[in-house]
């Protein structure tokens, strides 16, 4: 049975005994392509590494025989996901405008470490997996996930999961290399055309899935041992026996993978993945994840009525690194072209953003707006960051310019991608670190208790929030209204009678201004700048603020 012939079957099986949704709707499982929708256009993700942001349970530091042995920011430093709940808990991503989290992978890692030129090194980012279908101890138990996407989805906070199939952990003395059937551990990639980013090992000691085969292979050995030894190797093959002869998949190793990964959304109702090393696995085989993503999802909203947040679909954004939106729908390996767009991504990660960011307000924003409102682009979307954990040149390394940062991360069409710690200049240079853990040091909650830091993160949090009210900051459509001082407006028709609105000025004097509003708000309009908080009315085509702020964020006050 093919990948379509399956989402068609499990529909029916699904439709027969479907929940509803809030609203009293039946659910369904659209059909087709997924289009993004203007929420995953606007939407504020904060991504973090589970490890480095919070610790809430100091007893799972440091479990199966791990050690603080590792080189600088190489070894687990204890953060986990009982952390990031109580920060969920706490409000601190409501007053950011955060509507979703996207965080490293928290499966099973291998459980020792390497020494492959950089020093030695531990797991502690999540790429290294050892066993799809397990939380690693380190960052909590399976109680802990649940309660952690409980509590965002409380807040209507989404939770995306990072998620491999590209490679397996490092061999290690501890961790055992999976059979031959399942992965190549050469050649090594040359990135020179397709074939020498797809079939090939990304670095040494880092096994490559062998995703291009269909043909069947049985489970790992030491998969099998460590069921065993830990009393459901029974059910787990019940559950694989299931699946493949539900599906008519061929026991083959991505088949394996894309069962254990959407279990967690079958389970747990997560919202989306960010996909890791897109580009070096076939791009067709994202689509079949996407399929099996999407039913897991939509099974999860029927067996969970009370939960369901929206009707929004299963969200997949992909990390194709290199990526850029002026090529708009296609990637360049250099012999061909790849739409990874029409093989299961409504969004994908925009490697230039921080090269466009250098650039004036106007530049920038024109620029996205023009890019995203094409005809051919309006049904998929972007992820712009400025700071990443694997990007060793970020816009602002020495962070002496975080306001910037926030202003044109938070203010540029698309969606914007917060790394832990923009909003608190976290630092990304780390004496005695080598390579990408400069970028990965520990969340410097401490310094929120020095004045400067407390007022770089309240621009954040009134950008976020702002943002976050008005789809049409990155959904929308941008229109320069003047040059100095410097206003723009962003438009987004939400239905045949309703638009989404703003006003926006930058670089403005402080103390009183007077601002034209051109034709964004009628005469006589009562309207809040929602930066200072100062509620007055359009006079004259005009509107007056007095704030001792050089920024507007003008919305219409109900």
């Amino acid at each position: 049975m093919n990948s379509t012939k399956y989402l068609i079957a499990c529909l029916l099986s699904l439709l027969a005994g479907c929940g509803t949704v809030k609203n009293g709707g039946p659910i369904k499982v659209p059909e087709g392509e997924t289009s993004i929708s203007n929420f995953w256009k606007n939407a504020t993700v904060y991504f973090l590494l589970a490890d480095r942001f919070n610790n809430g349970d100091q007893t799972n530091d440091l479990p199966l025989n791990r050690k603080k042995d590792g080189a600088v920011l190489r070894s687990f430093e204890g953060g986990d996901l009982k952390g990031i709940t109580q920060k969920i808990e706490e409000g601190y991503f409501d007053r950011l405008g955060v509507n979703a989290i996207w965080m490293t992978p928290v499966v099973e890692q291998i459980h020792s470490s390497t020494d492959e030129g950089t020093g030695k090194t531990y797991a502690y980012h999540g790429y290294w997996a050892k066993d799809w279908t397990t939380l690693d101890p380190n960052f909590g138990t399976e109680q802990d996930f649940a309660a952690l996407v409980a509590a965002a989805h409380q807040r209507g906070i989404r939770i995306l999961m990072d998620v491999v199939i590209n490679h397996t952990g490092p061999v290690t003395d501890v961790d055992t290399q999976w059979p031959d059937s399942w992965v190549r551990t050469k050649p090594k990639c040359t990135y020179q055309d397709l074939e020498t980013t797809v079939a090939c090992t990304l670095v040494e000691n880092l096994p490559d899935v062998r995703t291009d085969s269909d043909a069947v292979v049985e489970l790992p050995p030491f998969l099998k041992e460590k069921w065993s030894a830990e009393g459901r190797l029974a059910e787990e093959e019940k559950a694989l026996d299931a699946f493949f002869e539900k599906t008519g998949y061929p026991r083959a190793p991505r088949f394996y993978i894309i069962k254990w990964l959407t279990d967690w959304i079958r389970k747990y109702g997560i919202d989306g993945f960010r996909v890791d090393t897109v580009k070096h696995t076939e791009a067709g085989i994202w689509k079949e994840l996407k399929e099996a993503c999407r039913m897991a999802f939509f099974e999860w909203k029927a067996a969970n009525p009370s939960k369901v947040l929206d009707a929004e679909d299963f969200y997949m954004v992909g990390e194709v690194y290199g990526y850029q939106i002026e090529a708009e729908k296609m990637y360049d390996y250099g012999d061909q072209k790849v739409d990874f767009f029409a093989n299961g991504f409504e969004s994908l990660i925009n490697f230039s953003f921080k090269y466009d960011a250098t650039n004036t307000y106007e530049s920038l924003f024109s620029k996205y707006s023009e890019i995203l409102n094409k005809d051919s682009m309006q049904s998929v979307g972007v992820l712009n960051y400025l700071t990443s954990h694997d990007d060793g040149s970020p816009f602002d390394p020495q962070r002496v310019k975080s306001q910037e940062t926030a202003t044109k991360l938070m203010l540029s069409p698309g969606a914007a991608q917060i790394y832990y710690g923009d909003e608190t200049a976290r630092p990304l240079v780390v004496e005695g670190a080598n390579g990408d853990a400069n970028l990965r040091s520990f969340m410097n909650w401490d310094d929120l208790d020095k004045q400067s830091y407390k007022d770089l993160l309240t621009h954040w949090q009134k950008l976020g929030q702002f943002r976050k009210r008005h789809l049409a900051i990155g959904a929308g459509q941008h229109q320069q209204l003047q040059a100095m001082p410097y206003l723009f407006k962003r438009t987004l028709p939400l239905n045949k009678r309703k638009e989404d609105k703003v006003l926006i000025g930058l670089d403005l004097d402080k103390g009183v201004k007077d601002i034209a509003v051109y034709d964004t708000f009628k005469e006589g309009a009562s309207v809040r700048d929602f930066y200072s908080g100062t509620v007055t009315k359009v006079e004259g085509g005009k509107i007056q603020i007095d704030s001792p702020y050089d920024i507007v964020l003008i919305e219409a006050a109900k």
